[in-house]
């Protein structure tokens, strides 16, 4: 696994969507799992989307906690 490719989980935001500008790793995991079934966009947006859906599938979301710390960016209010 590539660090950079978690770093950028936390740090990047949506940039279309209902999501717009909320960072990657504080997507709702009901918007990840309908591009997991409907289709990831092609490029490192949608490789990117795709680690996020995995990693919140498997209630691995914790792990971007020390990262979130680094770059001063914590959870959001709801709870992601």
């Amino acid at each position: 696994m590539n660090p950079e490719k978690l770093e950028s989980l936390v740090t990047l935001a949506m940039p279309f969507g209902k999501y717009k500008g909320r960072a990657i790793a504080d997507l709702p995991g009901h918007y990840l799992n309908w591009f997991a079934r409907e289709g990831f966009p092609k490029g490192e947006l949608g490789g990117l989307l795709a680690l996020m859906q995995e990693i919140d599938h498997n209630g691995l979301s914790d792990l971007l906690d020390p990262l979130r710390v680094k770059h001063g960016k914590p959870r959001i209010a709801d709870g992601r």
